[in-house]
C-alpha cells in the first residue's frame, strides 16, 4: 500500500515542492535563527541567491558540533512556547543534541513514519509489538505513533525483559515486530531457550527494524530463526532530522525511498565536502524543509550510503538511498586499511559455524595496530581440529574481505554481551595504550 500521492510524484513536480520549500525554509532560518545568519553571511550567501535546487550547495553544512554549540535551544526556528515536544541525544561523547517538535511537526513526522511502515507491510490488521526503549530516544514514540495512525494495535514493550516479550507475542498475537536488528535476533535466541519456535509458534510476519545497519546477511540470519515468510525492512532516520522516517525500504529490497517533499538529500565526498553524482557512494547529507522547530540545512550525517533516482517496482517514485555501508566516524583505520564493521559481520555471518553475536577489538603492539574479532560458535565443540578449521577459515574470508590479517577468537555460544538497544560491537582501545 501506498501512504500518500507525494510518494508517486513525477521528478519535475517533486523537485518544484523542494525548490518552494527550500526557499522558504532558508529565508525563515536567515530571519529567525542567528546562528545560521551568521554562518551563512560569512560563506557569502543571502536567501535570494537561493534559485534552483543546485544553488543549495552554495549554503554552508550543519555537524552535530554545530548542534552542541548552540545548546540546547540555539539552532530552533520558533520559541520554545511553541514547542509541544523536545527529545535528545544520550551526551555521551558531549553535550546532548536538542531536538523539538511543534504541533505541526509531530503531524508531519507521524505521516513520513506512517509511509514506512506501509512501505514495509503494515496495515490496520497488525499487531504491533515496539521493542524500542521509551524516553528520549525517538525511535520508540516515532514507530508508536506512525503505526498508531494507519490503525494498528500497539504494544508498548519497550526492551528488557525478553522472557516476557515473548509473552506478549504469544498472548497478545503479535504480528508486527519493532527493533533493532541484533534485538530481534536476541528475542529469537531467548524464544527458543524457552521451547518456542518464533516461525512456527508466533504469528510474528512483519519487522520493521532500524537504529542499526541492516546488512544481507543479518537479513538471512533473522529469516533463519523468524522464517522464510517474514517481511522484514530497515528503516532510517535520526534524533536531528526527526526522528525514524526519513526514509525506509519497500518490500522490493532496492533501498530505502526518501520522503523527498521533506528532506533533500545530496552526497558529498567526506574530505573535500564536494557534491558526488547519482550512484557514487559517499557521506550522505540532509536538508530538512518541512520542519517548523528544527529545520536543519545540509545536516552531515556521517553515514555512507548512494543515491538512485529510478522508479522503482512498488510504485514509488521517491529516490532510493542503498542500505548503509557504515558511518565515516565509525570507520576503522587499521595499519592504513579503512575497515568497516559491516564488512566483519558480512564475513562472520558466511561461516556457518558461527553464531551472529561478535565484538571487533583494535589494540595496538608496539607501533603496529592489531585487530582481534571474538565471535560465537554456533555450538561448542571439544575438537581442538574443529577449532581450528573455524579459526582459519574465518581468517582466512576476513583477509580477502579487508586485505590485512586478524586474529579470530572463538567464544562459546551465549558468552558474549547482549544488547537490547543498539548495539556496541567495537572496542578501539589504542588511545588507553
Amino acid at each position: 500500500m501506498i501512504w500518500s500521492k507525494e510518494e508517486t510524484l513525477s521528478r519535475q513536480e517533486m523537485e518544484a515542492l523542494q525548490l518552494e520549500r527550500l526557499q522558504e525554509t532558508v529565508r525563515r532560518v536567515y530571519e529567525k535563527v542567528p546562528y545560521y545568519r551568521n554562518k551563512m553571511d560569512e560563506a557569502g550567501v543571502k536567501p535570494d541567491d537561493v534559485k534552483t535546487l543546485a544553488d543549495l550547495q552554495k549554503l554552508p553544512f550543519t555537524t552535530k558540533q554545530d548542534m552542541r554549540d548552540s545548546y540546547p535551544f540555539g539552532l530552533f526556528a520558533v520559541e520554545k512556547e511553541k514547542l509541544v515536544r523536545i527529545h535528545a541525544s544520550s551526551g555521551t561523547t558531549g553535550k546532548p543534541t536538542v531536538v523539538g517538535y511543534t504541533e505541526e511537526d509531530l503531524h508531519t513526522w507521524t505521516d513520513c513514519v506512517s509511509r514506512i511502515a506501509c512501505m514495509g507491510g503494515a496495515s490496520e490488521k497488525d499487531v504491533a509489538q515496539i521493542c524500542f526503549g521509551y524516553g528520549m530516544f525517538t525511535g520508540a514514540l516515532g514507530l508508536h505513533y506512525g503505526l498508531e495512525h494507519i490503525g494498528a494495535t500497539i504494544i508498548p514493550s519497550s526492551t528488557g525483559n525478553s522472557q516476557k516479550q515473548i509473552m506478549y507475542m504469544q498472548d497478545f498475537g503479535t504480528t508486527l515486530l519493532v527493533a533493532t536488528p541484533s534485538y530481534a535476533l536476541r528475542l529469537a535466541e531467548v524464544a527458543q531457550e524457552m521451547g518456542v519456535d518464533p516461525a512456527k509458534d508466533l504469528s510474528v510476519k512483519i519487522a520493521l527494524v532500524g537504529s542499526e545497519l541492516l546488512t544481507d546477511a543479518m537479513r538471512e540470519e533473522m529469516h533463519a530463526v523468524w522464517g522464510q515468510d517474514i517481511k522484514i525492512t530497515s528503516n532510517y532516520g535520526m534524533s536531528e532530522l526527526m526522528g525514524p522516517g526519513v526514509s525506509g525500504e519497500c518490500l522490493e529490497h532496492c533501498g530505502m525511498h526518501i520522503n523527498e517533499d521533506y528532506f533533500i538529500p545530496e552526497i558529498i565526498d567526506s574530505v573535500t565536502g564536494e557534491v558526488l553524482p547519482a550512484g557514487e557512494r559517499g557521506e550522505l547529507v540532509i536538508t530538512c524543509i518541512k520542519k517548523e522547530g528544527l529545520p536543519l540545512i545540509r545536516y552531515r550525517t556521517k553515514d555512507i550510503t548512494r543515491l538512485f533516482y529510478e522508479p522503482c517496482a512498488c510504485g514509488r517514485t521517491t529516490c532510493r538511498m542503498e542500505n548503509l555501508t557504515g558511518r565515516s566516524d565509525d570507520m576503522l583505520k587499521i595499519r592504513g586499511v579503512n575497515v568497516f564493521p559491516s564488512q566483519i559481520e558480512e564475513v562472520i555471518l558466511s561461516v556457518k559455524e558461527l553464531g551472529p553475536h561478535y565484538e571487533i577489538v583494535v589494540t595496538r603492539e608496539g607501533y603496529s595496530d592489531m585487530l582481534t574479532v571474538r565471535v560465537e560458535l554456533n555450538k561448542s565443540t571439544d575438537s581442538f581440529a574443529e577449532l581450528q578449521r573455524i579459526e582459519k577459515t574465518t581468517a582466512g574470508k576476513l583477509k580477502g574481505m579487508l586485505g590485512l590479517d586478524a586474529k579470530v577468537q572463538l567464544e562459546s555460544p551465549s558468552s558474549l554481551q547482549r544488547f537490547e538497544g543498539k548495539a556496541k560491537r567495537v572496542k578501539d582501545l589504542r588511545k588507553q595504550q
